[in-house]
């Protein structure tokens, strides 16, 4: 079969064949998604892969009774970006109809990233303040419409690409905060009225330290990823009074998985959430894999099919 596999640790993959996998969990693979884990991964940066590999964490796909199919995880050495897959049956979920595999996709890894901070580590049923720190990349708009769904009062969205700001204010959010200033902190704090009770941070670092300046007593800053850097040194009086958590969707039980991704593919075939999607074929690998390392605002998908 035709896939993108992985030779070298920290090289980008190249489309090639590879052998086909057997056995009664075998999904034949219509649209992979691409994520930052997906190049972390690769990179190294997330233990040392087997290789060659078939790259890709996720992906929509079809079985062999006919069942249309969203997976995460597929057994090592295979992947999602490839014709055929194994899957992993516990992470292995219905797509319901309606739901085209764009959004399908959109809904694993990113949507679950944005949605479960919300619902299981936070609560903003009362009309708490959410902070969306990382607003302009998939997972950070998938939040913003979320954090409004579940029932948030104020929700603001903070980022350093201004014309992606002025997307972020059409999905929902209540302001905007452009990061990279002289005075981040200020400019949050500007917008967080008493102080933000939840912050749902995807990019860590200094931008934490500035929305942690910016919120609440008793606020719930929840980590979702470090794409502006690790390891800030945070003194601990700022952190008094408040819960910091550490999220990772794989660290979550399989059936809060499977539930959350049941409860985001009605919203997103009910028209609530909203995602920016495009496509690159099998063919066009290596291009998809730079898209994703140049900071996409979309959600990336390969069209195996």
């Amino acid at each position: 079969m035709r896939a993108a596999v992985l030779q070298a640790i920290g090289q980008p993959p190249r489309v090639a064949d590879f052998p086909d996998p057997t056995g009664d969990d075998v999904v034949s693979v219509t649209l992979a998604g691409c994520n930052p884990v997906d190049l972390a991964l690769a990179s190294g940066e997330m233990g040392t892969p087997e290789v060659p590999k078939v790259v890709g964490k996720e992906g929509v796909g079809v079985t062999a009774d006919g069942a249309r199919v969203y997976f995460d995880s597929p057994p090592s050495p295979y992947g999602s970006w490839a014709e055929r897959t194994r899957v992993d049956p516990e992470k292995t979920y219905p797509v319901p109809d309606g739901l085209s595999d764009d959004l399908a996709v959109a809904m694993g890894i990113a949507g679950l990233a944005a949605w479960l901070p919300l619902t299981r580590h936070a609560d903003v049923s009362a009309g708490q303040s959410v902070l969306v720190l990382g607003a302009t990349g998939v997972v950070g708009a998938i939040a913003i419409q979320a954090a409004r769904i579940l029932g948030a009062g104020l929700v603001v969205g903070a980022g350093r690409d201004a014309e992606a700001l002025a997307e972020v204010e059409m999905l929902g959010a209540d302001a905007t905060v452009q990061l990279g200033g002289d005075d981040d902190a200020a400019a949050l704090r500007a917008e967080a009225g008493e102080g933000f009770d939840v912050v749902v941070d995807l990019v860590y670092g200094d931008p934490f330290l500035a929305a942690l300046d910016a919120t609440a007593v008793d606020a719930t800053l929840i980590t979702v990823g470090q794409g502006a850097g690790g390891a800030p040194a945070i003194p601990f009086h700022k952190l008094v009074g408040r819960s910091h958590v550490g999220h990772l969707n794989d660290l979550m039980p399989p059936r809060i998985l499977r539930q959350a991704y049941d409860e985001l593919t009605s919203l997103a075939t009910d028209g609530r959430i909203q995602v920016e999607t495009t496509r690159y074929p099998l063919a066009d690998a290596e291009a998809a894999w730079q898209a994703q390392a140049d900071g996409p605002h979309i959600k990336i998908g390969v069209a195996i099919v």
